[in-house]
């Protein structure tokens, strides 16, 4: 299942009002404490991708992304967009170990 809630889909009509309309890619990006997450990017889709359409926007993904997370929400928060996966991301909120917050550890503060 694909859904672009209405709050995204007002921030995608207010971008590409001064932007060119382009196709909108879901990407595995690093998250840090949090483990990785989904990015968005304006990209165009192609042969390797699964393409989903959503109320005039093109959203694509490779195809080993999406069997991964079969499927996405696409929200707009106040820090910008947020992409909830259908099936959660491997370490997603794991937090141990992350060399960043320097806990290295479960026992730190980094979740």
């Amino acid at each position: 299942m694909f859904t672009v809630t209405e709050s995204a889909l007002t921030e995608l009509a207010a971008f590409f009002t001064e932007n060119p309309k382009s196709g909108i890619r879901l990407y595995l990006a690093p998250g840090g404490c949090s483990g990785p997450r989904i990015g968005l990017a304006l990209d165009e889709p192609n042969e390797l991708d699964h393409v989903e359409e959503a109320e005039g926007y093109t959203f694509c993904c490779t195809k080993e992304l999406w069997a991964t997370i079969a499927g996405a929400t696409v929200d707009a928060t106040p820090m910008g967009f947020l992409v909830i996966p259908e099936h959660p991301l491997p370490n997603m909120g794991g937090g141990c170990g992350c060399p960043s917050c320097g806990t290295g550890s479960c026992s730190g503060g980094c979740h």
